[in-house]
């Protein structure tokens, strides 16, 4: 990079850094999309006599809900399905809503049991969202980094026989400091 390159991005408002920090982003987005769906056409071609299993095929159903959901909300997603390889488990969305950082965790079920979909998000699925989100945000340039607020939403996909599907959104449920996490989750605070 030379030193005028890095003067222009010093000196460019921070709206022009913005609108190409989201170009970026849905290029990369729909070039991941891409490689999904021939990593999915391949899967299918190879286990063409083994279905996906039912559970994943509901959480599928739940996140692309979700997906529409938040865009219907005025978010811009950018990710799904995001996973660091030296983490377990994945970012299901990942959104901008103006200036925040949105990382959405979908819970999707069948029924309403003893217990809400919203409540699978306990302590150690929180704690590996927060690294997932550690390891996404290091991706982010650094002087970008530093300015970006993180805000962590849960959504509860209810499918029901028979029924529309229901979608319960939690913004804000959880904090992004681990420090907080003594205190109960906002959805448990209603």
């Amino acid at each position: 990079m030379t030193m005028g390159a890095s003067a222009e991005i010093d000196t460019a408002s921070p709206q022009t850094l913005r609108s190409r920090w989201f170009g970026w982003q849905s290029r990369v987005y729909r070039r991941l999309l891409l490689r999904a769906q021939g990593r999915r056409q391949r899967w299918r071609a190879e286990n063409a006599r083994k279905p996906l299993p039912e559970h994943l095929l509901t959480g599928e159903e739940g996140e692309d809900l979700a997906f529409f959901f938040l865009r219907g909300l005025g978010l811009e997603v950018v990710a799904r399905r995001w996973r660091h390889p030296a983490y377990r488990g994945d970012l299901d969305l990942v959104a901008w809503q103006g200036e925040t950082l949105v990382l959405a965790e979908v819970k999707t079920r069948t029924a309403r049991d003893a217990y809400a979909a919203e409540e699978a998000v306990d302590a150690d699925k929180r704690k590996q969202l927060r690294l997932q989100a550690r390891a996404y945000l290091k991706r982010i340039p650094e002087p970008f980094r530093s300015h970006i607020a993180v805000r962590f939403d849960v959504l509860a996909v209810y499918l029901l026989p028979g029924c529309e599907p229901a979608i319960e959104h939690f913004p804000d449920a959880f904090s992004f400091r681990a420090a907080e996490e003594d205190e109960a989750p906002r959805f448990f605070r209603r």
